[in-house]
């Protein structure tokens, strides 16, 4: 019984031209499974909301609420400068839309973890981060939807966009990013809270103030100079003030801030809970999956 055997330069010759290639291979077919696997769970995720319609009536009513409330009711008594106060509380609304949505991407996350769904996927053959990336897409697409709805509920209450449909478009994305910031900030919520009942007592008493130490429904600068300080700093009223900018609807002494403050502002707050939440999120998750 004979046997070949290659010769290390020769062997290093053939293989150094091969290696990259396959290594480069691999990654790419990995990035392709997780992209892949995240689909999936991104359909999964959204099949749970088209099968629990009563989770959408209560997202969509809180906002609609909000506009016929204040819109109607105390908006006779308030005034803004440029126009009639619908117009400055919708780009408020829009934003309050999007943290309320945290709860559901808490509330989701602790679900899978509390019913062992966590365990169940990390026993198949599918990406890790299937699971974490499935939930953001799925969060993302239903924050579409639920500004798509939003805007008409807007339109036909007499708000309009006057800067035309690019920059309306541009606010439309600094409401997304910040969606995707809360996102992070949600699944990590859902990965630590002990049960999905334990979401509620948590979320609520963090949105609610939050909400209300801002300028969704009136400007920082008719507060008391110290409540007005902190509710110029919230990381709402920036994605606010810039969407409104945005959008061409009016304001009272640009919400505390020039406009382009606001801007860069409603770019850096996203951008740093992002980097704040999502290695938590993560590392947490690792944690989960072990």
């Amino acid at each position: 019984m004979t046997s070949t055997l290659r010769s290390p330069s020769r062997m290093s010759g053939a293989d150094s031209a091969v290696r990259p290639d396959s290594a480069s291979g691999g990654a790419l077919a990995r990035f392709r499974r997780a992209l892949a696997d995240g689909w999936v769970m991104t359909g999964r995720n959204m099949s749970h909301v088209i099968r629990s319609p009563e989770e959408i009536v209560i997202y969509f009513s809180l906002p609609i609420m909000f506009v016929l409330v204040f819109g109607y009711v105390f908006g006779s008594g308030m005034a803004v400068s440029g126009s009639g106060y619908r117009e400055y509380l919708l780009p408020g609304v829009f934003v309050m839309t999007m943290l309320y949505g945290l709860g559901a991407t808490a509330s989701g996350i602790a679900m899978d973890v509390s019913r062992g769904v966590v365990d169940r996927f990390r026993s198949m053959p599918m990406a890790r981060s299937a699971l974490v990336v499935g939930r953001t897409g799925a969060d993302l697409l239903r924050a579409l939807l639920e500004m798509a709805t939003l805007v008409v509920c807007g339109l036909l209450v007499g708000w309009q966009w006057r800067n035309g449909l690019g920059s309306a478009l541009g606010a439309v994305g600094l409401i997304l990013l910040l969606r995707i910031a809360l996102t992070w900030v949600g699944i990590f919520l859902g990965l630590v809270v002990p049960n999905p009942d334990t979401v509620g007592v948590i979320v609520f008493p963090l949105a609610f103030p939050l909400s209300a130490l801002s300028n969704v429904f009136v400007s920082p600068d008719l507060m008391p100079q110290w409540l007005g300080t902190i509710a110029a700093w919230n990381p709402l009223s920036a994605t606010v003030a810039a969407a409104r900018e945005l959008f061409g609807n009016p304001g009272t002494g640009g919400d505390s801030w020039p406009a382009e403050h606001s801007l860069v502002l409603a770019i850096a707050w996203p951008v740093l809970l992002i980097a704040v939440f999502a290695p938590l999120a993560v590392r947490r998750y690792q944690r989960l999956s072990r």
